[in-house]
């Protein structure tokens, strides 16, 4: 009897050592053939075969090697990406018309039942896995002091790459499993994050990076018009407008994939400047409503990223249910960062998601979404076992050497030292055991009225408790001689709703034109606002409570009462009382307030670090901010009894093929006769950060108003 021939394997892209999905297998001279799965894998057999084994797909290099008839076999392949574009599709005039329409037209009209965004509810089980890897590692790199510490590391390198791919570091990896969960009317996500594990470098708390790590940040949607990668938005190869952005061509009428037939169509921008893809999808044929079965989509350096050189995302489907929406149940993501300057390495980001275990029109109640991404109680929790039962795919040796790697980089005193310097520059705070010294950005600051001025300051962390914040700093000039303090309490009786009660007392300088309620924290912008000479500086003195909650999802509100003195350190004087001779002049100004505020983000989407709330934004919605503030005559020694109105709108949004834009819109009446010190002082900047809530060629102190917009 003839023995067969079976040829086993995998395909790997040379440049990222990641699997080829999609990728054509055959022998030599034949049809006989098949193509890898997801991960990259094959598997052929023949009893007539060739002498040798063919790698073929759009992009790349094809490859042979030899083949051993009558066995069976391991062939392994590493592509190499062809640096050639792809040919130009010829469209002849007259009554043709390219047969790749007549399927898109098909797709875009059956777009709403295939999408799973038609379902009512949706869930399943999502595996997540990132991998963040130093790449492009250049001669010039390597001759870099710090890097020939890690030499011996280094040289061990070339093994994670493969021989014929790039050699890369690896910095960071992580896996998690959870479940995640869709709710159409009112639109509601929600990610619980049952298990997940992590290893980088300056990693020391997992808990914040397992929330953005998980499926809910690695969600991409082919049947959206418009698709946000890194910051920009790409037009869908399946878009309304599909005919305006891409060039098409049919490759095969009726491929198999997953026992469905498909066709098979290649795509490629007009206009290669584009924010647009190109690649091949196949589309399911009319059986299966021309759904989109699986896509293999790239972007080049045409495209303008800055420093990114490619990214590549990969796609299955299957359907939910007969006749139903499809659902992404494997997705992979590739982003590859190039060198900014020739002495330096690029980096390349690895993500890849797999979904099963789909449950269809099953809806939650509203009150489950409560909170978007969610930890459970044991997810940092070390368990192997865990990991080898229930990953949806095994780690490969070369994710196995990862692991390994990163730990041994850890290791090294001088990997750890400057991993300490990036965590202090990148956080502001170094971890004292229970305790947080910093923001270090203060530490230091020079000016005309204290001269050089010193200030050390702190937190507690959650290792503290879980309930209590406690922080504050202390500063002092040795020019003017003065002590200035802050003391902050914060309160977390609930997480659900997010509740926060808290108190403080601050003793420092400010000044007038930059003391302002409608300042956002930026950190760099008021540190650097305290060099150089203080115009119109004086001491202030605030005592504050405060409560703030979410009453429900995207909605907040907060309440303060404020306690204010403002002694002038510059020539200042009001009218207290009187006319004429009789008038009572007044220096220093206090005022008690009672300050409401509420805040509208639906659809806003937070992560816990500890114990703070991090907003992720809110997709394309505006965001609402509406403000009252009310002085108190004559309580506790106030000075003024006053009334104040503010309204703020943000927004980011898409204008289509021509980008995103941001707008704010601000408003503000004062109907009170009071100082101009508490007037409404338009924010100029004199230091060298941009701030995009100040008027940036302007001086600090230029404008004042009672009203406006």
């Amino acid at each position: 009897m003839a023995q067969s021939t079976v040829v086993k394997g995998k395909i790997t892209d040379s440049e990222t050592g990641e699997g080829m999905p999609f990728v054509n297998v055959f022998f030599n001279g034949t049809t006989k053939g098949s193509t890898t799965d997801f991960e990259g894998n094959f598997t052929i057999s023949s009893d007539n075969p060739t002498d040798s084994i063919v790698a073929s797909y759009v992009g790349y290099l094809q490859k042979k090697k030899p083949v051993i008839k009558n066995t069976t076999q391991v062939i392994n392949f590493q592509l190499i990406p062809d640096t050639k574009t792809l040919e130009t599709v010829e469209i002849r005039v007259g009554d043709y018309e390219n047969p790749a329409w007549e399927v898109l037209r098909n797709v875009v009209k059956n777009k709403e039942k295939n999408d799973k965004r038609s379902l009512d509810a949706y869930e399943y089980e999502a595996y997540t896995k990132i991998e963040i890897d130093v790449d492009n590692i250049s001669d010039k790199f390597k001759e870099k002091k710090v890097v020939k510490k890690i030499t011996s590391v280094l040289d061990s390198i070339e093994r994670i790459a493969g021989d014929d791919g790039k050699p890369i570091l690896p910095m960071f990896i992580s896996e998690s499993i959870s479940d995640f969960y869709y709710l159409k009317s009112p639109e509601r996500k929600k990610e619980v994050i049952q298990k997940t594990k992590i290893t980088g470098l300056g990693i020391t708390d997992g808990s914040t990076v397992s929330q953005i790590t998980g499926a809910s940040f690695q969600e991409y949607n082919f049947y959206k018009n418009w698709m946000e990668i890194v910051e920009k938005d790409f037009v869908s190869p399946i878009s309304d407008s599909w005919r305006a952005f891409y060039d098409y061509e049919l490759k095969s009428w009726e491929e198999i994939v997953d026992s469905v037939t498909c066709y098979k169509i290649e795509f490629k921008p007009k206009n290669p400047e584009d924010l647009a893809f190109t690649g091949t999808m196949w589309i399911a044929d009319s059986l299966n409503n021309f759904a989109l079965k699986q896509i293999d989509v790239n972007i080049g350096k045409n495209a303008n990223l800055n420093f990114i050189e490619k990214v590549k995302i990969q796609q299955k489907y299957q359907q939910a249910e007969p006749g139903g929406p499809w659902l992404p149940n494997k997705t992979r993501v590739i982003i590859d960062i190039g060198e900014i300057r020739d002495d330096w390495a690029g980096m390349l980001a690895k993500f890849y998601v797999s979904h099963k275990n789909f449950k269809i029109n099953q809806p939650k109640p509203v009150s489950f979404f409560d909170q978007e991404v969610e930890l459970s109680e044991f997810a940092l929790e070390k368990n192997e076992d865990f990991w080898i039962k229930n990953r949806h795919d095994p780690l490969s040796e070369t994710e196995q050497n990862v692991y390994q790697m990163i730990d041994t980089l850890k290791k090294i005193p001088v990997i750890k030292s400057y991993v300490e310097i990036v965590n202090i520059a990148f956080n502001g705070y170094k971890k004292i055991g229970k305790f947080d010294l910093g923001p270090f950005i203060y530490t230091y600051a020079n000016n005309n009225v204290e001269g050089n001025r010193f200030r050390l300051g702190g937190k507690t962390n959650i290792d503290f408790s879980k309930k209590f914040v406690l922080s504050g700093y202390g500063a002092y000039g040795l020019k003017d001689q003065e002590f200035k303090y802050k003391l902050e309490a914060n309160y977390i009786p609930k997480r659900k709703p997010w509740t926060v009660v808290g108190l403080s007392r601050k003793v420092d300088l400010d000044q007038v034109g930059i003391f302002n309620d409608n300042i956002s924290n930026n950190s760099l912008f008021n540190s650097f606002s305290t060099f150089g000479t203080l115009r119109r500086p004086y001491s202030h003195t605030i005592n504050k409570v405060w409560v703030n909650s979410e009453v429900y999802p995207g909605i907040t509100h907060q309440v303060t009462f404020r306690n204010r003195t403002l002694d002038p350190l510059f020539p200042f004087r009001y009218i207290k009382s009187g006319e004429g001779t009789d008038q009572v002049l007044g220096e220093t100004i206090t005022v008690n307030e009672l300050i409401f505020e509420a805040r509208i983000a639906i659809g806003e989407k937070f992560i816990i670090n500890d114990n703070s709330r991090i907003s992720m934004g809110n997709g394309n919605k505006p965001v609402f901010t509406l403000r009252y503030t009310y002085g108190l005559k004559d309580f506790w020694n106030s000075d003024f009894g006053y009334q104040r109105f503010d309204a703020f709108i943000d927004q980011s949004f898409r204008l289509g093929a021509f980008g995103r834009t941001s707008y704010r819109l601000s408003g503000g009446y004062i109907p009170s006769t009071i100082p101009y010190p508490l007037l409404e002082t338009h924010l100029g900047n004199e230091t060298v950060f941009l701030n995009e809530n100040s008027y940036n060629m302007m001086d600090f102190f230029e404008f004042v108003s009672d009203q406006y917009a």
